[in-house]
């Protein structure tokens, strides 16, 4: 059992004003009824660099179903581990039950020594004590064989409860392993997180080679986190990184696609991606784009660009836009594809990246809206229907960016604020809260008085 850094509030900046109001309700609840409730992982991280995190994730003893019972306004999601999402109005706080650490085979250590699995093969598949998916504890439940090769360290299993100090070492980096307790508002760190926080360093917890081979996308998540925070990695993690950049060619492509567009959505892309090229990790996933042309950074620094202009950016750099900017700016799609959507009518893959087939059809939308909004003397009539179409946003979007005829933009900006001031506002018709709300009684059929 290792023993935690504890900092007690006299000794931290980290303060409950900066928290997200729904996000403390949520770890006030948990702790009145007396479970362990932290804030966790990257939210701590931000608010003791004081910055602004994306999202408030919570830790916390009680099982999924334990949280739904406290929040009507809590849906449980997940198949192989279950998350309790609680809804307030477009918001969702996420609750996770501890977790523990297992093993490349997806075996917890205690069930290995039990099964004494140490050749080759072991003599009986066994059996491994799980939660349901109410979170309720069953008996046993049949365990996969280990598979003991090199290329088999990806994580099999991850779905068993655990403490707080085994959810501490799953976990990717020191820095995103803090915990911001609730009940004596402290901050825990069983990994050294916080001396990694003040040294700017991104480091691994455990071995790094162990853990990259685990989990070969967490290469790619340590440059991309040193990027967006401007910390370093620390040197046994870049040694790894050098000799397993290949292994990232065993991730699953529609994940690590997510991946870059969550990079492209940081507003620290062309920094993210010139240190992924100079790790090697580009050239393995995306070679196209290790030798991009200027046009390819451009389109990176308008993306920040943007990202740092707008509020809504996050929202409205919608996988379409970002996969046909990446595309458009290393001519993948061709010189007169542009505003031309005849032109993409095909499969497109981006080095292992295979771009969704929704996602070329909505870029097919955007192109085809593109030539109709360049007409800014069409006739009212013909302006105010194209008002209506869902790809408008996006191409006016996609317009910013690349800062083609911004007059074109000023114009339908201002004709979209001028419709929402004349159309009446409606209230949602329900809104979400976590109090218990009143049903309408039903009125039952009416009787015919004349009938007996």
């Amino acid at each position: 059992m290792v023993e935690p850094t504890v900092v007690p509030r006299s000794e931290h900046a980290l303060s409950r004003r900066d928290i997200d109001p729904d996000a403390l309700k949520v770890l006030y609840r948990l702790h009145e009824h007396n479970y362990v409730a932290y804030l966790v992982g990257g939210s701590v991280r931000d608010l003791l660099l004081d910055r602004r995190p994306k999202d408030f994730d919570i830790g916390t003893s009680a099982h999924p179903h334990q949280v739904k019972k406290l929040f009507r306004n809590c849906w449980i999601i997940g198949r192989r581990f279950r998350l309790a999402h609680v809804k307030f109005g477009s918001k969702t706080i996420e609750v996770a039950t501890f977790r523990r650490l297992v093993d490349a085979a997806g075996i917890t250590p205690e069930v290995e020594a039990a099964l004494d699995i140490r050749g080759e093969e072991p003599a009986e598949t066994g059996m491994l004590a799980v939660a349901d998916d109410t979170g309720n504890r069953l008996e046993a439940e049949p365990l996969p064989r280990p598979r003991r090769r090199a290329e088999d360290h990806l994580i099999q299993r991850d779905n068993t409860y655990g403490t707080p100090e085994e959810d501490a070492f799953r976990r990717d980096f020191t820095v995103n392993a803090l915990f911001y307790d609730i009940g004596t508002f402290s901050i825990i760190d069983y990994t050294g997180g916080l001396k990694d926080l003040d040294a700017r360093l991104i480091r691994c917890i455990g071995e790094p080679e162990v853990r990259f081979l685990e989990d070969p996308v967490r290469m790619l998540r340590a440059v991309v986190l040193a990027a967006r925070l401007e910390f370093t990695i620390d040197d046994a993690s870049l040694d790894a990184i050098e000799h397993h950049k290949h292994e990232i060619t065993r991730s699953a492509a529609p994940r690590l696609l997510e991946e870059y567009y969550k990079i492209l959505r940081s507003g620290h892309s062309a920094e993210a991606f010139r240190q992924l090229s100079g790790t090697g990790l580009l050239r393995e996933i995306t070679p196209e784009l290790e030798d991009a042309p200027d046009p390819f950074w451009h389109a990176l620094e308008a993306i920040d660009r943007y990202r740092e202009q707008f509020a809504s950016a996050p929202d409205s750099l919608t996988n379409a836009i970002l996969a046909g900017t990446l595309l458009h700016s290393i001519g993948v799609l061709g010189r007169r594809t542009r505003f031309h959507a005849d032109a993409m009518e095909r499969k497109i893959d981006l080095g292992l990246l295979p771009i969704a087939r929704r996602d070329i059809e909505r870029l097919q939308q955007i192109f085809s809206m593109i030539p109709r909004i360049l007409d800014i003397q069409a006739p009212f009539r013909t302006q105010r229907a194209l008002l209506h179409r869902s790809s408008l946003d996006e191409a006016l979007t996609w317009l910013e960016i690349h800062g083609d005829r911004p007059e074109v933009v000023a114009h339908w900006r201002a004709l979209q604020g001028q419709r929402a001031l004349n159309e009446p506002a409606v209230e949602a018709a329900h809104v979400a809260s976590d109090e218990p709300f009143r049903r309408r009684r039903r009125r039952g059929p009416r009787r015919n008085p004349g009938a007996f």
